[in-house]
């Protein structure tokens, strides 16, 4: 390709005058020494033609694909940024373009207007742009949900900036994978357009026009047909091929990551439970619900708080609402989801309705469970761990920088100041949630949402990660809620543990009692039966059956059905929490009952049926 351009700015000047110069002794000549590649019907060399040509050519298939990944790109960009009803319209007129062939559309567009190279490249253009905008909303969409752009959401990054940022850097390498195979179809379309007489005319010639006036007389004199076909080959082939390496050299650990294969893959209400926040809470929730565009509650009805300087666990199994619950609180949800709230407050901050950016950004703090995911892998860690002190703390780079480092050296970061010049995929896992938790307290916020933080890590660097947070929490004050599915995990470190289970609050108890295994609820007892014990020589007990659909959810207790105390009352109605003597509360009809010990099966005895889980 860089032999091609340089032939592309000397052509015309070193063979331009060999080109034009007219021999009618020497016309329809086959190869010689003097014509390596034969003359044309004015005696003309094809070879010096095919050369100086090569500019023409490569202006017309660099215009072409300028036009269709610039349009497409910003086209499919301005799709996804819109609101769901533009986005779905813009989707299906995508869709509809894509399924006209880029060619058809060319030729039908210069047989309108008068052919020139001007109109074949406008129209090869044009018809390739919906390829770059549905490749650019689907990777748009993969990203949309990834961890750093919901930072920069919390953030109040605006949509522009957001694209241009944090959107399209993570997306550039298959995008630019397909401007290379694009470059190759838009030549050869020009080419086949210059073939039918409706591409370049004279005097203008391109590769495509040349071997058009040599075709005729193939089967007499074949040595024109040569030049400008090599020419053609071997610049579709340059195209084609250095995509990857462009897709490598843009993105910080791509290589060898196949830009190609990347592009083929991508191709009912119920009254609340009435319970109200302390006046001294810092996070105060009343009936928080988070509902589907069809109604469905995802959340139903959660009441909880947390005080300053506490950490709360919030437990259950997997799709019980304990992120959703979270997201809501940090107005992260995903977008079509809809969060309705009695009361929703961080402070004296209103979170039901538009909130100051700035205030949400620094007074909120998010540790996610993936840390690969948590960082932008086309970013540095230092632009990305000062953003926030640089957009809403009014701080200098030099100072934001600082703190950072100091901040990374607070989370036991080794080598800090170095890590300020690295991507995230030059640290290991538990360095990389270490980073996050450091960027997440870098404002001091007042609440830090520890969203499964040591998941997938190992238990080495699970003891560490969950020291940090309570380090955090007892030198700077920050409440934090803890989201895990893991017992053990809230009581090393939680003060109280809430229990939720199908989008509901269950139980709530302090922490104490959770390691003592004094919890009420059936559902919290059959999560102790059924977590390992290192010291203790116990089989564990898995709950029988799975939690139901938010669709599905009965109009009783939705943990009836595995429950093995459930009487028809639970089925029928649905129990509220109840507040309890020893601190705490829980939703079970079972704590009015009257039951003796022989009628409450231990946990260990209760029958692992098939599908069960733990």
């Amino acid at each position: 390709m860089a032999a091609l351009l340089v032939l592309a700015v000397i052509g015309p000047m070193v063979w331009g005058d060999a080109a034009d110069r007219l021999n009618p002794q020497a016309t329809h000549q086959s190869a010689s020494a003097e014509h390596l590649s034969g003359t044309d019907a004015l005696g003309r060399d094809v070879l010096a033609r095919t050369l100086a040509a090569t500019r023409l050519t490569l202006l017309m298939a660099f215009g072409a694909t300028a036009i269709a990944a610039v349009g497409g790109i910003l086209f499919g960009a301005a799709v996804w940024v819109s609101g769901p009803r533009v986005r779905e319209l813009g989707l299906r007129l995508i869709d509809v373009l894509v399924s006209y062939p880029a060619v058809i559309f060319a030729l039908t567009v210069t047989a309108v207007l008068s052919p020139s190279a001007t109109t074949c490249v406008v129209a090869i253009g044009l018809a390739s742009c919906p390829a770059f905008a549905r490749l650019t909303t689907n990777l748009a969409a993969g990203i949309a949900n990834r961890d750093f752009v919901s930072t920069a959401r919390l953030l109040g990054v605006a949509p522009g900036r957001m694209l241009r940022r944090h959107i399209l850097p993570n997306i550039a390498e298959p995008l630019l994978v397909l401007v290379s195979v694009a470059f190759t179809v838009s030549l050869k379309a020009l080419s086949g357009l210059s073939v039918l007489g409706m591409g370049t005319q004279p005097p203008k010639y391109d590769w495509g026009s040349l071997l058009g006036k040599s075709l005729p007389d193939i089967y007499v004199n074949a040595a024109p047909v040569v030049a400008p076909s090599i020419a053609i080959i071997v610049a579709g082939l340059a195209g084609g091929l250095i995509g990857d390496g462009l897709a490598a050299a843009v993105h910080p650990d791509a290589r060898g990551r196949g830009g190609k294969a990347r592009i083929k893959a991508v191709l009912a209400a119920t009254e609340p439970a009435g319970r109200t926040a302390p006046d001294d809470a810092l996070v105060a929730v009343d009936g928080l619900s988070v509902s589907l565009p069809d109604g469905t509650r995802l959340v139903e009805d959660v009441s909880l708080h947390l005080r300053a300087g506490e950490v709360v666990g919030v437990v259950g199994e997997s799709g019980s609402g304990k992120s959703l619950t979270a997201m809501a609180v940090a107005k992260l949800l995903p977008e079509g989801l809809r969060p309705d709230a009695a009361r929703l407050r961080l402070g004296d901050l209103d979170l039901r309705g538009e909130v100051d950016p700035k205030r949400l950004a620094t007074e909120i703090g998010i540790v996610y469970q993936d840390p690969s995911a948590s960082f932008n892998p086309t970013l540095k860690l230092g632009s990305q761990l000062t953003e926030t002190l640089r957009v809403h703390g009014d701080t200098g780079r030099a100072e934001a920088s600082a703190q950072a480092v100091e901040q990374l050296r607070l989370a036991h970061v080794t080598l800090p100041e170095q890590r300020m010049k690295q991507h995230p995929h030059e640290l290991s896992g538990g360095m990389r949630q270490r980073a996050m938790i450091a960027s997440a307290l870098l404002t001091k916020p007042r609440l830090l949402i520890a969203d499964e933080p040591t998941t997938a890590l190992d238990v080495t660097v699970q003891a560490e990660v969950l020291k940090l947070l309570r380090e955090a929490n007892e030198r700077d004050g920050t409440a934090v809620l803890l989201i895990s599915h893991d017992i053990g995990v809230v009581t090393q470190i939680c003060d109280r543990v809430l229990v939720m289970y199908s989008g509901r609050l269950v139980e709530e108890l302090p922490v104490e009692r959770l390691r003592a295994g004094e919890a009420r609820h059936p559902y919290t007892r059959a999560l102790l039966a059924a977590t390992p014990e290192v010291d203790e020589d116990k089989p564990l007990a898995p709950i029988p059956g799975r939690p139901p659909q938010p669709a599905d959810r009965p109009a009783g207790c939705a943990f009836a059905p595995r429950c093995e105390l459930a009487r028809a009352e639970c089925e029928e109605h649905r129990p509220v929490l109840q507040p309890m003597e020893s601190g705490g509360a829980a939703a079970c009809f079972a704590l009015d009952w009257d039951l003796t010990p022989e009628s409450v099966p231990a946990a260990a005895d209760s029958a692992a049926s098939e599908g069960s889980t733990a």
